[in-house]
């Protein structure tokens, strides 16, 4: 087999794939003519495989991308085609936990500016008192895999390390002697220093702004080399000026190359998004892709691909329709639950059981995760994200399905509080349904918006619902009720076409007779 390696990579890397493969370093030729006669092409950021590109890549069985991202690559033709696309994720992690120490040191002890005053002639030793990293409490914003590994730095600063992800079991903390915050604003309000490792997601799209700063502590510092788009810049701006924050230091900003008013502050450190460029880090992500590589040739597990999982040809038919149903159940079960679960349990019944669910399995998990971790999730990495967080999974197989031929149910265990939610597919097109939630035996479809009302059982309930949403302009695509004689309760399920307004919202929860009201968004927005 033949592959490209289109973009520098380190020697361990190259040499990995020359005792396997027949390989060609080409950093300049034209790609398009040339891209057919090849198994596999490495990549970094400066090539763009367009669809037109990889439609002419005959051959192509795997991209590789030596680095985190994959913007430059259309996923979408590359899984059409079913090319598996792989990246380093896990090359950086090192590298930006010691930048983020680095900034924070920077930070506390005004080294930049110090360095910049003595060139320029000044010696001012009182002007850049600074302050010790030792007995302060560093706050993390995020919890994952960059997350825990600064912790472990902070640690041995004898930083007293607090942090905050509602995605991470709390075992995970106790681990790693790192102290659990329940909320943000607690974080905020406990930190000297506060640091972001968060992924940008629709719900941490400018986290920090005007009203979480205001609840910060007074003179905290914060550290983002994760992603400019976690903070309202103008906020940060309006803070630093009047001291609230006593500085900043950034690697990352909304918009790059960054020329703005930050840049004017003495109190603000800022480095060019380095956070990632180490020789280690573009040494390891050479090596991490060429072993990606070598495992898609060889038909061994790709642990890092970004688009398709390999699933067995005799299982593919016949698990494919059951993928959405599970991802978007792993998804209902964690929001539904309303806080981290220690455990998922997984029951799959009728013929479902008779099939290699392990494929299932990871799709529920990719719907736990999806939007709530450090990284792009995916089939492959979901279940090392549970790993990472100290997520148990169990999962159990039976032949005995009482009312449907094959079944699914996602139980997410917090504690002594167990949320379960069960589905099957429906119908020629194998639509997602779920038939369990709550407590109530129910159908109705696994749509993006679900309003889940428990009320009491008694007339009129359904129609005040109704009148309500309309009052509200919400309409509501499906609905379906379900009760529980043993409670006098019922379960309303409903999908709508828009979301209500949080005002909206409180007043069905201040309701008479309406007990629970949970809004759930299943494509994270």
């Amino acid at each position: 087999m033949k592959v490209l390696v289109r973009e520098q990579i380190g020697d361990a890397g190259l040499e990995l794939l020359k005792q396997k493969f027949d390989v060609d370093v080409d950093l300049d030729s034209d790609l398009a003519r040339k891209i057919a006669d090849y198994d596999a092409i490495i990549i970094r950021s400066g090539t763009h495989l367009t669809k037109d590109l990889i439609d002419r890549a005959e051959r192509l069985k795997v991209i590789g991308r030596a680095g985190v991202g994959v913007d430059n690559v259309d996923l979408d033709a590359a899984s059409h085609r079913g090319i598996i696309v792989a990246n380093a994720p896990q090359s950086t992690v090192i590298s930006a936990a010691e930048h983020t120490i680095g900034l924070m040191l920077a930070l506390s002890r005004s080294i930049p500016q110090a360095h910049a005053a003595l060139k320029q002639g000044t010696w001012d030793r009182s002007r850049f008192a600074g302050l010790e990293l030792a007995a302060k409490t560093l706050g993390l914003a995020g919890f994952g895999r960059i997350g825990q590994q600064v912790a472990r730095r902070a640690r041995g600063l004898e930083m007293n390390v607090l942090a905050y992800d509602p995605y991470v079991a709390p075992g995970r903390f106790r681990e790693l002697g790192v102290e659990r915050a329940e909320t943000l604003e607690d974080l905020l309000a406990r930190s000297d220093f506060l640091s972001l490792h968060l992924t940008l997601a629709p719900e941490t799209h400018r986290l920090i702004g005007r009203d979480q700063l205001a609840v910060a502590k007074d003179g905290i510092r914060i550290v983002n080399a994760a992603r400019g788009e976690l903070i309202d810049e103008e906020a940060l701006l309006e803070a630093l000026r009047s001291g609230k924050v006593a500085g900043a230091a950034l690697d990352v900003f909304t918009a790059e190359p960054y020329s703005g008013p930050l840049l004017e502050l003495d109190n603000v450190v800022v480095t060019p998004h380095l956070a990632a460029s180490t020789e280690e880090a573009q040494d390891r992500a050479g090596v991490i892709v060429a072993e990606q590589v070598a495992a898609a040739l060889e038909g061994g597990l790709v642990t890092n691909a970004v688009n398709i999982p390999a699933v067995a040809a005799e299982d593919a038919e016949f698990l494919g329709p059951f993928l959405p149903l599970a991802a978007k159940l792993g998804a209902l079960a964690v929001e539904l639950a309303g806080g981290t679960p220690t455990r998922l349990d997984l029951a799959y019944l009728g013929e479902l059981a008779d099939r290699d669910t392990r494929l299932l399995t990871v799709a529920v998990l990719n719907g736990v995760f999806q939007g709530r971790a450090d990284q792009e999730v995916n089939y492959v990495n979901a279940p090392l994200l549970a790993e990472e967080r100290g997520v148990e999974v169990r999962e159990e197989r039976r032949r005995a399905s009482r009312d449907f031929t094959s079944l699914i149910t996602v139980s997410a265990v917090a504690g002594d509080e167990v949320t379960t939610v069960g589905g099957t597919t429906m119908g020629r097109e194998n639509e997602p349904r779920l038939v369990r939630a709550l407590g109530y035996e129910i159908e109705v479809g696994l749509e993006p918006l679900m309003l889940f009302v428990v009320n009491d059982d008694r007339p009129g309930m359904i129609g005040r619902l109704g009148t309500l949403l309309g009052e509200g302009d919400v309409n509501i695509a499906k609905m379906a009720v379900s009760r529980n004689r043993r409670s006098a309760k019922a379960l309303m399920a409903l999908t709508l076409d828009s979301k209500p307004e949080p005002d909206l919202l409180e007043r069905l929860r201040a309701e008479p007779g309406f007990v629970e009201v949970r809004l759930i968004a299943l494509d994270g927005e």
